[in-house]
């Protein structure tokens, strides 16, 4: 997806290997880019599945974040396990809380 969307900037679209998330600041942005996408898409020869397609969303979760109008914030559904956690009594515990936290961010 990388090299099929070479070109389209971070205000246009975010990319991890098959998921893609366009945006737009306002509505029409918005389609110009989706436009952009779906051209770049077919040219690559590249179909879309459409029951794994959404549009026109205000907010969506990705990669462990909720991208919206008002920015990117951390997802809480990925944060509630290190809220959650007991607080460690031993060295072990500790490690093992100090490799959730890294890996839940």
């Amino acid at each position: 997806m990388e090299t099929v969307l070479r070109g389209l900037s971070y205000e246009a679209c975010l990319v991890y290997l098959d998921d893609i998330v366009i945006v737009g600041k306002e509505f029409n942005d918005h389609l110009i880019n989706i436009r952009k996408v779906l051209t770049k898409l077919r040219y690559a020869g590249l179909k879309l599945s459409l029951s794994k397609c959404h549009f026109f969303r205000r907010k969506v979760k990705y990669l462990g974040h909720i991208v919206s109008s008002a920015g990117v914030q951390t997802d809480p559904d990925k944060t509630e396990a290190v809220k959650n956690w007991p607080r460690p009594k031993d060295v072990h515990e500790l490690r093992s809380f100090i490799r959730i936290c890294l890996h839940s961010s």
